[in-house]
């Protein structure tokens, strides 16, 4: 995995700052992340944790009620564990709202994640 100096803190930084169920959550799905894809980029843009590989894989925003993983491409993407419940209706985006309590399914979102890859990949070399 690749990341600044920089990213890793301000990430690190923003999981303490939560603290709680969301900044568990938050260091969940940057775990995950790296776990799907050890070739990964992490950086911070946007004040919010991006994860990249031949262009934005996903976000880690935090808010409120929900930790949201918003994909830059997940219109593009097969969703057979029908993990994407946000930003349904937009023709490039979209996202999985976790909620206090819930948890994806970690296989099935390394998959998805997986996918993300897959298809920055083919849009890099096509």
């Amino acid at each position: 995995m690749k990341q600044s100096a920089v990213a890793a803190q301000k990430i690190d930084e923003r999981i303490a700052e939560l603290g709680g169920w969301r900044g568990e959550m938050l260091a969940w799905v940057r775990t995950l992340v790296r776990d799907a894809d050890p070739e990964v980029t992490e950086e911070w843009k946007w004040e919010v944790p991006v994860w990249s590989r031949a262009g934005v894989i996903c976000t880690g925003e935090t808010y409120k009620a929900a930790v949201k993983m918003t994909f830059a491409h997940g219109a593009a993407l097969a969703d057979p564990a029908g993990l994407f419940n946000a930003s349904l209706k937009g023709g490039t985006r979209r996202a999985i709202d976790i909620r206090e309590g819930e948890r994806p399914d970690a296989e099935a979102l390394k998959t998805l994640i997986r996918a993300a890859v897959a298809h920055n990949l083919a849009r890099t070399r096509g």
